[in-house]
């Protein structure tokens, strides 16, 4: 099993959150929420810390760089490790994010 992770030990690796006078940064509500369901599914045992964050730094080295980009490469390993983990369908996935981006799903939920 592995720990917990604290994300203020996050503060000096190479794949750590935005901060600002230390307090993460997020551009835009969903990015806060991309980091804290990763976190939560971590913290609850329902994906591991480190294969999160190998893909979280494969995802990284992949994209772009910087602000929004960041985020977006959680949402990238934060997808891959739950269709990989068989938490959701690939098809199930691809068509909540359709009806999210056709605003037939609500953005709160």
């Amino acid at each position: 099993m592995e720990p917990t992770v604290v994300i203020n030990d996050m503060a000096e690796a190479a794949d750590a959150p935005p901060r600002s006078n230390g307090e993460l940064v997020f551009e835009a509500p969903w990015q806060g929420r991309v980091f804290g369901i990763a976190v939560a599914l971590q913290e609850r045992q329902a994906i591991g810390w480190n294969d999160f964050r190998d893909r979280l730094v494969q995802a990284i080295t992949e994209g772009e760089t910087g602000g929004e980009a960041y985020y977006e490469s959680w949402l990238k390993a934060l997808d891959s490790i739950l269709v990989d983990s068989d938490h959701i369908d690939a098809a199930e996935l691809e068509q909540r994010t359709r009806d999210y981006l056709n605003g037939e799903r609500d953005e709160i939920f």
